[in-house]
């Protein structure tokens, strides 16, 4: 494999390059291939080329005439195979010269998508686990040439010679490894044969495998791919593919979805996950070209939306990468995934339309998935929206079955004011959805597509005050002088404090107060800080006259009533900082340190008062 020295030629002449073989080899580990493991597969898939070449030169040989036998007893690793073969001529041109790949000969150039992989690049794998490869093989296209042998070495050098016609009496070629000491953990033959049927279980050629032991060997792919074998039943070929997927995958399939994609010769199967996974994590598939495991990986065979489901297909027209370890993003992979993705849409559309528990088992798992899709996809919206789930102020309930008692259909911007409004909009009569959540206002939102004669508005401070009632004239007079002290004693959180009567009467206070403006009351306050420098400018540019807080206190409660009469000013400043902590509390957002500490010395103060009291 050494090429010849640059150097010898004359001035001004065409050079070629110069190949380190070491350092190439130590390229491909480090760089290219993720495993010394691979030495196995780029064997098989030359095996399996030269297989497709013998049966296009003999198309009458019936099937299984032609094999692959695997050969492993701790010495040495031998892989034969009763394919086409090579002259000395071809052992020139295929096995000396880097790069070159039998597939693009001429000769075979017309069925090269027959091919897995290419043949030269592929062999120099074998170095990442031995320092010598043994090649002896015997052309089926010239019957009448000898068998020959080549041994190339990892310095770069080989031979090559003749050998007498019973050293290979039949066509093919065998491939002799002896492995190096520190590469014992991949030519053990045990784990050989995993290799062998981890690789090459979906071959369609016969595979076996010896250890030397006895017998003949055992098969490495006894049986056709699943989706290929006739059942007696669809009950039993669903019950066979869905024990396939848990065979593959280790889980059991809650549903298992046919892919078959006859125009780039892709068939296998989906296996819907039994359990929700996190938002946006995508699990790798499995994909075979032509029989031969390409990768276990491989997430780019999916659009991003369907983490709900994880696949093994076999394919005939994706293009591996160079490591043929990923598959080439190419216009036939786009189309690939976009018909898959349809396959998906459509197993969906199934299931709403005839099978309804396990459309409520699928959505139970995986709703966040299904919203994800249903915010671009406009059939799915229209399908399953009314189906899916969403918290509201009816509890975890559909859409649909909001939608049907609220015409009106209200929804938060985010979890924290859900959370604050709850209770109180429930009592109140008022339909709210929880819109915090991925996806969720989104799609709330496109409910009027849905359903034309439902209303959806975002809540706002205001929408949920206007249905608090007012109290009477003489009770406000009344509390007039504790709701002053209230209002000085919350200053410092621009929180202002107003008497209503509301539902449920257990709550004594509500905290309205969103995000937004608590966002725009920081920022003021730091152009306040910052009055006269850069960022104060800055900053008063971008400020807006800043919302208020609101602590409403609700007449119906008892404490709050025991507490609008105190006539004490400092435990009535107490008491209010105690009911805005509550309210606080209740709200369930993070609270600021000022506020912790409004809490914490509030209580220690109502209860210095108490017992002084008791005293």
């Amino acid at each position: 494999m050494t090429l010849p020295d640059a150097s010898s030629n004359p001035a001004g002449a065409d050079r070629t390059f110069q190949v380190d073989l070491p350092g190439l080899v130590d390229l491909l580990s480090h760089h290219l291939y993720s495993s010394p493991r691979v030495y196995l597969r780029e064997l098989l898939q030359n095996a399996v080329d030269a297989l497709t070449a013998r049966h296009t030169l003999e198309p009458a040989a019936p099937e299984g005439a032609f094999g692959i036998r695997l050969y492993a007893d701790g010495s040495v690793v031998r892989v034969e195979d009763d394919g086409v073969g090579l002259t000395e001529a071809d052992v020139h041109t295929f096995l000396a010269t880097i790069g070159r790949s039998s597939k693009r000969a001429e000769q075979v150039a017309e069925q090269r998508g027959d091919f897995i992989g290419q043949f030269g690049i592929g062999l120099l794998s074998c170095f990442l686990v031995a320092d010598e490869i043994h090649v002896v093989s015997r052309s089926a296209r010239t019957p009448d040439a000898p068998a020959v042998e080549w041994r190339g070495r990892g310095d770069g050098s080989y031979t090559l010679r003749t050998l007498r016609a019973s050293a290979r009496p039949r066509p093919g070629t065998t491939v002799t490894l002896t492995p190096r000491a520190d590469a014992g953990e991949w030519t053990r033959p045990t784990q050989v044969r995993a290799l062998a049927r981890h690789f090459g279980s979906l071959l369609r050629h016969p595979v076996t495998f010896s250890d030397g032991t006895g017998g003949t060997g055992t098969a490495v792919n006894p049986e056709p791919a699943p989706w290929a074998r006739t059942h007696p039943t669809p009950g039993a070929r669903s019950r066979a593919l869905a024990a396939y997927g848990e065979e593959v995958f280790g889980f059991t399939p809650l549903d298992t979805i046919e892919l078959d994609l006859p125009a780039v010769g892709l068939k296998g199967i989906a296996c819907v996950l039994p359990q929700a996974v996190p938002a946006g994590r995508r699990h790798g598939h499995r994909v075979h070209v032509k029989g031969m495991l390409l990768s276990e990986q491989a997430e780019e065979i999916l659009p991003e939306w369907a983490f709900f489901v994880r696949c093994v297909v076999d394919a005939e027209s994706l293009r591996p990468t160079a490591s043929r370890e990923s598959l080439y993003e190419d216009d036939t992979l786009a189309a690939v995934r976009d018909a898959l993705a349809e396959r998906l849409r459509a197993w969906i559309a199934r299931a709403a339309a005839s099978d309804p528990d396990l459309l409520a088992r699928f959505l139970h798992a995986h709703h966040l998935a299904v919203k994800s899709l249903a915010v671009h996809d406009d059939e799915i919206l229209r399908m399953l929206l009314p189906w899916l789930p969403f918290e509201t102020t009816d509890g975890h309930t559909t859409l649909d079955a909001f939608a049907r008692t609220h015409r009106t259909v209200l929804v938060t911007a985010n979890v924290e004011e859900f959370r604050q409004v709850a209770a109180i909009a429930s009592a109140a009569g008022l339909g709210v959805v929880n819109g915090g959540y991925t996806y969720d206002r989104e799609l709330v939102h496109r409910l009027p597509e849905i359903r034309p004669e439902t209303s959806v508005a975002d809540l706002d401070p205001a929408t949920l005050t206007a249905h608090l009632d007012p109290v009477d004239r003489e009770t406000e007079l009344a509390a007039a002088a504790y709701l002053a002290r209230a209002r000085e004693a919350l200053a410092v959180f621009d929180c202002d404090v107003a008497l209503r009567t509301f539902q449920p009467a257990s709550a004594p206070a509500l905290l309205v107060d969103s995000r937004e403006a608590r966002h725009e009351r920081t920022r003021s306050q730091l152009a306040r800080e910052q009055e006269g420098g850069l960022w104060g400018d800055i900053l008063g540019a971008l400020r807006q006259e800043a919302p208020r807080a609101q602590l409403i206190l609700n007449q119906l409660n008892p404490l709050v009533r025991t507490a609008v009469a105190i006539d004490e000013p400092e435990l009535a400043r107490t008491s209010a900082e105690a009911l805005y902590g509550q309210a606080a509390l209740l709200s369930r957002r993070p609270l600021r340190p000022a506020e912790s500490s409004l809490i914490n010395r509030s209580f220690l103060d109502l209860l210095a008062h108490a017992l002084r009291k008791d005293h």
